[in-house]
This record gives structure tokens, sequence and C-alpha cells, in this order.
């Protein structure tokens, strides 16, 4: 059986291929519209981020193509839909900025992690621009580079 890495303790889900694909220019927390079989299965962590993006339609912010597999306990008397559409719960003026911003500058909306924020789920969501190829091989480089200066720092340390 693999082992799963955990995260933060409030952490729930996290999309790394967005952190990868995008340049993020600005995060907002929102809340969730959940089920209670939802909220269960949050609890034990069966949430995936993949391939999760952010709709802005008539005003209203929706999760889009999150995966929340249902236990098979919690969910006996309600027909569970893992991929359904949620309502992400944003004020005016931050929805004001997403919109804009999505219509005139070319940015997309993306959904980065699933956490818990005392009893309640929230949903990181930011304003990002697609990296081109160059720049994904340039931020893997800058990535190394800083591997190999932490490598070295700890080595040198442990010489002296």
């Amino acid at each position: 059986m693999a082992k799963q890495k955990k995260t933060s303790p409030g952490s729930i889900a996290q999309n790394k291929k967005a952190l990868h694909d995008f340049f993020i220019e600005q995060r907002f927390e929102a809340g969730l519209a959940l089920a209670g079989w939802e909220v269960k299965s949050l609890r034990a962590g069966k949430a995936q981020l993949v391939d999760s993006y952010v709709l802005l339609k008539d005003g209203e912010a929706w999760l889009m193509g999150c995966h929340i597999t249902p236990l098979t306990t919690a969910s006996t008397h309600v027909i569970a839909d893992p991929t359904r559409t949620r309502k992400l719960l944003l004020h005016k003026r931050e929805l004001g900025k997403l919109f804009g911003a999505v219509q005139q500058k070319g940015y997309a909306c993306v959904a980065l992690s699933l956490h818990w924020k005392k009893h309640l789920i929230k949903c990181d969501i930011a304003l990002a621009k697609g990296k081109k190829e160059f720049d994904k091989r340039h931020t893997e480089k800058e990535r190394d580079a800083d591997r190999e200066v932490q490598r070295a720092m700890r080595t040198k340390g442990k010489d002296e």
C-alpha cells in the first residue's frame, strides 16, 4: 500500500499543477457551498483539485472539476455526484476584481488549494497568467539552483 504524503494539518488538497502552469498574480480565499456528504469526505481527505478551475458567470464564481470522492458509509440515501459544480462564496468587491481582470487583462482564475479555517472549508483561488514552455524551464532551473545552494549550506555547516 502506497503512503500518501501529508501536507500541513489544515490542508485538504493542493493543485500543484496550477503552480507549475501559471504565474500567480493575486490570491483570494473563498468559502464553499457544500453538501453534508462532501464535508465528511473532505474530513477523510478524499479530494482532488488537479483539473479544477473557477468559472465566473452571472456575477457568481463556481468551482468546476473538483473531484470529491463520496464515502460509502456517508452517502447511503443521497445520490452523490463527485464532480458537481460548487459555488464559491466571495465578497462583491472580490468578485468585481476577478471579473474585471479575467475579461480585460487575459488572466485565468484557478483553484490552488482546499484547507480548513477553524471549522470551515476554504478554497484558495488565484488570478493567474499562463506560463510559456520556456518560463516553465526557467522556473525549474531556478528551483534546482536554490536546491544546490541549500545542499551546499548544509554540507558546509556539517564540516565545521
